[in-house]
């Protein structure tokens, strides 16, 4: 039975087995007790309010809710909730959006039960697991990375509908002559409309062009049977 003093913690996990098995382990430890294990983030937000527990080892890549925007939700809802991101996902900018949306800190799935119960301790004493340096490193590369994309976003609308078509022909896989033979215009022409494209988006390629417009939405990869060559 556990003591009145006992960490509770709610487990966030797709894959059920996982988060059972987290379950078992944890719940050999004496201070901390297991409320609930969820599947998806929209639950998880729900059990918080229902268990109110004091640390949720929340995943990243769920169906519906993802990881990142449940751990904003609960953190919203319930500030002194502390969420650590247990994940199979690996990076600086990961890193950094959880951070950002409240976690208290950023754990890979390979840990140690044990260093994962020592996590929860700690998060639980109201510590990070992460030098503040190091976050803030984190925050500044993430604030960088998305000036760049607002920028990029911005240099797309610039393209006029023929160039955003031509981006659309590239991305289906078609080649510099069935471009020119599909929109009517010389070989010639074409490279001009390609040039002013990637001087427009300040890129280099035509794959960075391509890249950045699929990212972006503008433009979206099909199958062409026939040619895969691109511009």
């Amino acid at each position: 039975m556990p003591r009145n003093d006992s960490i509770k913690v709610l487990i966030v996990d797709d894959h059920l087995t996982f988060g059972e098995a987290l379950q078992v382990a944890l719940s050999k430890e004496r201070d901390l007790v297991v409320v609930d294990v969820v599947t998806d983030g929209d639950q998880a937000v729900e059990a918080v309010t229902e268990h109110r527990p004091d640390v949720v080892l929340m995943d990243l890549t769920m169906p519906g809710l993802d990881g990142i925007e449940a751990t904003r939700k609960i953190r919203d809802n319930e500030p002194d909730t502390r969420v650590v991101v247990l994940s199979g996902q690996e990076g600086e900018l990961t890193f950094a959006r959880a951070v950002q949306a409240g976690a208290s800190g950023f754990l890979q799935k390979t840990e140690a039960v044990v260093d994962v119960a020592s996590a929860v301790r700690r998060v639980h004493r109201g510590e990070s697991l992460h030098d503040e340096q190091e976050v803030e490193a984190a925050l500044r590369r993430l604030r960088h990375r998305r000036q760049q994309e607002e920028s990029m976003e911005r240099r797309l609308e610039r393209l006029t509908p023929r160039e955003t078509e031509i981006l659309q022909l590239m991305a289906e896989g078609r080649s510099s002559e069935r471009i020119a033979a599909t929109l009517g215009m010389s070989p010639h022409t074409l490279r001009t409309h390609v040039q002013n494209i990637l001087t427009k988006l300040g890129v280099h390629s035509k794959l960075e062009a391509l890249v950045a417009a699929i990212r972006h939405g503008r433009v979206a990869p099909e199958r062409e049977a026939d040619n895969p060559e691109v511009v």
